[in-house]
């Protein structure tokens, strides 16, 4: 995707809805011990989540990173620069290829980022996997991992996915509301 496509991208504009207040209410009660998501939109962030509990393994696209140094930060200086003309923004600190700091196509995920998220499964007690098919590996085995550790799992997906049988509940709600409602009964 080019730069200037980037500055156009949807999720710009994207606000939290309800599911991603209900997880930032289990946060603050202290029962959320990690958020492990796939989505790059930075979306929990922006409803309160602490950044220090979120695993992104996907990456965000709210963050650059040069392809050269490593050197990473905030997209929006970057973006700005598009803005006033730049087609093809370069690091500043090295001159190098700047790109979302988003896992892309063929290229491998981090792996401390993946062993964070194993970690988060083996010692959570209750495993709620929300919005996903199940079907993207290595993040859907967290789910059997998670089973296997004891904890409970709960499934929120409009579709079923191939967890549903050893999960402890399966809802086929909208997730904006489903998880107030879960979180409420809590």
């Amino acid at each position: 995707m080019s730069w200037r496509g980037r500055l156009e991208h949807p999720a710009w504009h994207a606000q939290p809805n309800g599911g991603h207040r209900a997880l930032v209410a289990l946060e603050r009660r202290g029962t959320l011990r990690a958020l492990v998501t796939q989505n790059i939109d930075g979306l929990h962030q922006l409803a309160g989540h602490s950044p220090s509990k979120i695993v992104e393994v996907h990456g965000t696209m709210r963050d650059v990173m040069c392809m050269a140094c490593g050197w990473r930060g905030p997209a929006g200086p970057v973006l700005e620069r598009v803005r006033a003309g730049e087609a093809d923004p370069a690091c500043a600190a090295c001159g190098g290829i700047l790109k979302s700091a988003t896992i892309s196509f063929g290229q491998p995920l981090v792996p401390e980022v993946i062993e964070a998220a194993i970690r988060a499964a083996e010692e959570a007690d209750l495993l709620l996997a929300i919005g996903t098919s199940l079907q993207v590996y290595p993040v859907a085995s967290l789910v059997p991992l998670a089973k296997s550790a004891g904890a409970r799992v709960v499934i929120v997906n409009a579709e079923p996915t191939p967890f549903d049988q050893i999960a402890d509940a399966v809802i086929r709600s909208p997730i904006g509301d489903a998880l107030p409602q879960i979180i409420a009964a809590e």
